[in-house]
């Protein structure tokens, strides 16, 4: 059996959709359903049971389960980088997650598969280089970076990277992430404005270095992060910390400039304030350096950027769709 934590959100119902392309349906979803529409994400997948997170952990450190399962794909957390609430960040994302590894020590033949964060490099002085011996250095510009950063290093410290793959996700976007609000990509927000109106609005740069628009991001679609993310199921004696990104940085200004194709209008590009409490924060630069991630192995050849949207748009925003196998 397989378990996926938070499969009922964005990354891990994505998970699930490819797990099930490959025949796989013997997994146990775990989430936190409450009131989120996320669990719109479940009817197309195939999937032997759910449990509540709560209910998981506690079967789980029961040994409930015994030796049932094979591995776990612990995408479970709060995501949102604007979440203030440091004690249920420290709790939901830093100590569930420890307390799932703590199980693992115990048994060890099961694979283990986390997700990390790009947020974790901060504002990228340090580089974005997934060298486990640079992770004291770096300095993430939010409480929600630094809670996945905490794990990496107790992971560290532990020495379970030996044994343990942590994935750090740079910016995710494509199907099934509707349920996720501000937290949703530009490109699913700005979709229907930019169908109906021909527009989109960007944030304006506070950095002389970058021009309004030109602010880049490592843009990864779900379809190929997933597809990375299992060449570490298939590779279980590939350990540590590894990045999962394009390697390649766009602008927003590409973002919009393909989105606008995908529409098919000829648009226009509003530049609107930061709000000040992201000033702060925000990270102008984000590229995954993959090249351990190459020598490793894992040579998976991702869409671009114009590939990628195109196809979310048409296939999945035209027609709110989710993610279906035939």
């Amino acid at each position: 059996m397989i378990v996926v934590t938070g499969g009922a959100g964005f990354i891990g119902s994505a998970l699930i959709w490819k797990l099930n392309a490959r025949g796989i349906s013997d997994i146990l979803v775990v989430d936190d359903l409450n009131t989120s529409e996320k669990w719109k994400n479940l009817p197309p997948l195939r999937f032997a049971e759910y449990l509540d997170r709560l209910d998981f952990i506690a079967k789980l450190e029961s040994n409930v389960f015994g030796s049932a399962i094979d591995a776990i794909l612990h995408m479970g957390a709060c995501s949102s980088t604007t979440e203030s609430n440091a004690a249920y960040l420290m709790e939901n994302n830093y100590r569930y997650t420890l307390r799932i590894a703590q199980w693992w020590e115990k048994h060890p033949k099961t694979r283990l598969i986390y997700a990390s964060s790009a947020a974790t490099y901060g504002d990228g002085n340090q580089g974005y280089a997934d060298n486990e011996a640079g992770l004291q250095d770096l300095r993430p510009l939010n409480m929600y970076g630094y809670s996945k950063q905490l794990f990496d290093l107790r992971a560290q410290r532990s020495g379970w990277l030996d044994g343990i793959a942590g994935l750090k996700f740079f910016n995710v976007f494509g199907p099934n992430e509707y349920h996720k609000g501000d937290m949703r990509s530009l490109i699913c927000k700005a979709y229907s404005r930019v169908r109906s109106e021909g527009k989109i609005r960007l944030f304006k740069s506070y950095n002389a270095a970058f021009k309004d628009g030109e602010q880049v991001r490592d843009f990864i679609y779900v379809k190929d992060a997933v597809e990375m993310a299992l060449y570490f199921l298939d590779n279980p004696g590939v350990n540590g910390i590894y990045n999962i990104g394009t390697g390649r940085s766009r602008s927003w200004n590409d973002v919009a400039a393909a989105l606008f194709a995908a529409a098919g209008v000829s648009g226009k590009v509003e530049y609107i304030p930061m709000p000040p409490g992201l000033q702060e924060k925000y990270q102008y630069k984000t590229q995954a350096d993959c090249a351990k991630l190459v020598s490793r192995g894992c040579v998976h050849k991702c869409l671009s950027l114009e590939e990628a949207v195109g196809d979310y748009a048409r296939n999945y925003l035209a027609h709110n769709a989710y993610l279906e196998n035939a």
